[in-house]
Formats: C-alpha cells, sequence, structure tokens
C-alpha cells in the first residue's frame, strides 16, 4: 500500500513568540495549562493549521504547540507515575548516553525523568485534548489528512541507569514495567482513534544510539547487552501497537536529534541495526533521516520488507540553507533502487506504493529551537518538500 501522504513531516513547528511568552513558565512534564496559555495554544495551532493549508502542507499537525518537547504528555498523565526534575547528569542516566553527553557539554547538571513508583494505570487521556484542539480548526472531511506524535513507551527506560525507571518492589523486571507501559499506550490510541484520528507517529530517537560503539560500551559497562536490550525495546514497541485498528496508520520516526551547530547527536550509518529493525518492528512505515553523510548510504533500506513504507527526511531542519531540488530528486530514486535490489522488485514499483519525502527530524522537538533560523525558513524547506513530492510522483498534493 503507497505512503498516506507522499510529502510528510514530523510533527513540530517553531513556536511564535505569543506562544513561548505565554507558556515561559512551563517546563517538559508541567500538567494542566491556564486559561491563558490554552488561549494562546489554540490560537496558535489555529494559524498553523491555516498556513498549512494555504500551502498545501501535508499531513496536517499541530506543530505539538501544546507541549514542551515531543516527548511531553504521555508519561505524567499516567497514574503511578512520579516526576523527578532533579535526575543528576551524568550519574543518573545510562553510560555514554549521547544525549547527556551533550547536555554536560553545555553545562546542564540535572534533567527530568519520569518514574514508576505504583502500578502503571491510563487513567484519563494525555492527547485528546490536543487532537481536538488540532480537529478543530478544520472540517471533518480534512481529519483523516492530520497527524499526531506520540514518544516510545522506552523513552524513560532508555535513558536512565539501569534499575532507575521504576520502584524495584513495584516491579521486578523491564519487561514488567514495559508492559503496562505498552497497555497504557494502547488505551491512549484507542481513544484517539475513537475522536476520529488516522495517523500517529511513534517518535523514538534513542533506537538509533544503538549504532554507537561508544553507547553500546557504556551499555556493557552498566552490565547491559547491547543486542539484548535493543531485542526489549523492539519487543515493547510490538506490544504497544498491536491489536490497533485494521485502518489506523502508525508509524516510527528514528532520527539522531535537530539541535542546531551540533550536527545531531551521534554519526554512523544504520547499517548496525536496519535488518533487525527494519524487519522486526510492526510498524506500518518508517521515517528515517537521511539529510546528511553521516547517516551512512541507502544500503541499509535493502532490510525494508515489501508491503512497508519509507519516508525519506532528506531536508534538514538543523541548519536554514535550502537543498537542491534536483539533487532531492535524484536521491529519492537512488534510494528506490536500493529498495528494489533487497526486494526483487523494479525501482518504479517500489517508488509507487512504498516512498515518501519529509524533513529529517521537526523544526522544534523542544520549545525553543531555530535550526533553521526562522519561521519563514522553516515554510520554505516543507513547501520545498511539497516540490519534491510533485515532482518525483507528478502533482501528488
Amino acid at each position: 500500500m503507497a505512503p498516506r501522504f507522499r510529502m510528510d513531516q514530523i510533527g513540530s513547528l517553531i513556536r511564535p513568540h505569543s506562544l513561548l511568552n505565554a507558556r515561559k513558565d512551563l517546563d517538559v512534564y508541567s500538567g494542566e495549562l491556564s486559561e491563558a496559555q490554552l488561549a494562546a495554544t489554540k490560537e496558535a495551532i489555529a494559524h498553523a493549521v491555516q498556513k498549512q493549508l494555504d500551502l498545501s502542507i501535508r499531513p496536517i499537525t499541530s506543530g505539538e504547540y501544546e507541549r514542551t518537547g515531543f516527548f511531553s504528555g504521555f508519561f505524567e498523565s499516567l497514574d503511578g507515575m512520579e516526576v523527578n526534575r532533579h535526575f543528576r547528569i551524568p550519574q543518573d542516566f545510562r553510560t555514554e548516553l549521547p544525549t547527556t553527553q551533550h547536555m554536560a557539554k553545555l553545562g546542564v547538571s540535572t534533567f527530568p525523568a519520569v518514574v514508576a513508583k505504583c502500578m502503571i494505570k491510563h487513567v484519563a487521556p494525555a492527547y485528546v485534548s490536543g487532537w481536538n484542539m488540532l480537529k478543530g480548526t478544520i472540517p471533518p472531511h480534512l481529519w483523516k489528512d492530520c497527524k499526531i506524535t506520540m514518544p516510545s513507551i522506552t523513552w524513560q527506560h532508555m535513558q536512565l541507569a539501569p534499575g532507575a525507571a521504576y520502584d524495584p518492589s513495584v516491579y521486578k523486571t523491564d519487561a514488567e514495567y514495559l508492559s503496562d507501559l505498552a497497555a497504557a499506550f494502547r488505551r491512549e490510541v484507542q481513544m484517539l482513534y475513537d475522536e476520529g484520528l488516522r495517523s500517529i507517529q511513534v517518535d523514538d530517537p534513542h533506537l538509533t544510539y544503538f549504532v554507537s560503539e561508544n553507547f553500546r560500551n557504556g551499555l556493557q559497562q552498566d552490565g547491559e547487552d547491547p543486542d539484548t536490550l535493543l531485542d526489549l525495546y523492539i519487543w515493547a514497541h510490538n506490544e504497544a501497537i498491536k491489536d490497533r485498528p485494521e485502518n489506523l496508520h502508525m508509524g516510527i520516526h528514528l532520527c539522531r536529534g535537530n539541535i542546531p551547530g551540533t550536527g545531531g547527536f551521534l554519526e554512523g550509518s544504520y547499517d548496525s541495526i536496519a535488518e533487525k529493525v527494519l524487519t522486526q518492528l510492526n510498524y506500518d512505515t518508517f521515517y528515517l533521516e537521511f539529510d546528511d553523510a553521516r547517516s551512512g548510504s541507502f544500503d541499509c533500506l535493502k532490510h525494508l520488507p515489501t508491503g512497508k513504507n519509507m519516508v525519506l527526511g532528506l531536508v534538514s531542519t538543523k541548519h536554514p540553507e535550502l537543498e537542491d531540488l534536483k539533487v532531492l530528486e535524484r536521491r529519492v530514486h537512488e534510494a528506490a533502487r536500493a529498495i528494489a535490489a533487497g526486494q526483487g522488485r523494479s525501482p518504479e514499483d517500489v517508488l509507487t506504493d512504498s516512498l515518501a519525502v519529509s524533513p529529517q527530524c521537526g523544526f522544534a522537538s523542544i520549545e525553543k529551537n531555530l535550526g533553521v533560523a526562522s519561521e519563514e525558513r522553516m515554510w520554505e524547506k516543507l513547501s520545498l518538500v511539497r516540490n519534491v513530492a510533485n515532482l518525483v510522483w507528478k502533482n501528488a498534493l
């Protein structure tokens, strides 16, 4: 089946100053919005949606304006989970974790996380209010063109030091902890589906850390086997998305970060994890970044199974320079040839039923991020992605 959208976007958009000002007292795990914050959020979402409609940008997103970070909303909404805003860097996190290594270089000494202190239960929706804000800006016939993002259930477990993600008196094993998170995730997904949502993207920037030898060595120093941990996370993903409605599209976004001036958190091709990730994860679509040389060649895409979709993240959200349209078109065809070689099909067939294009990441995964310098350049980048899609797939939008 062809991708739902020939152009795609990863989710977050640069926040307008009015929204940043209204939300300045919130952090990544803040709770309810004040009336003024809610009004500013709704206004900003309505403006962003109208801009997407005017430019024929798809899918339509809220820009994640209702959150502070892309991972905000889910964990802190669950019964049994408790926010700790003072986890120390680096000692409370995994050894050689790329995220906290970068933070330490910036002088950051603590970072918040959410820990299971009691049995995890889904007691209230985390993202339905955000979805309602988005769908309230458009007529019902356009709801099918919308997408929201959710964090991977492995987010807390992956970053915290072994044993720190849950109270050992509550859960005896990682699998028990992740199983309850998966059940909560499935409940959230069903509630969103019941409210009319038909496309969800799960964000997991951590899975790419397994291509890093430094990170893998750090896991071994912590007493973890890297391959066993990766297997656990693949199982957890599949538990979280199993039994979903047949007409609910679910994809997974893997990246290496979009912090301006960093080049991302790590380098290395997907080759060492591609076969396992692409063949064992039960998502409909994979969103992989290929905006620069650090991601390696398209050769890893030979492992993409027939019937799965690949969204190529070719346009960078880390710098303002506009990519060349013809170069991007050529790269789409290169990717099609790589997939075709692995599937024993023609590149033309792969183009027809398996490929789409997008930016490599969101434009503001955490509230304040200006990797592309301005809102104007952000819309130019998204329009470029649209133009690539129209060029390759002949007026797809």
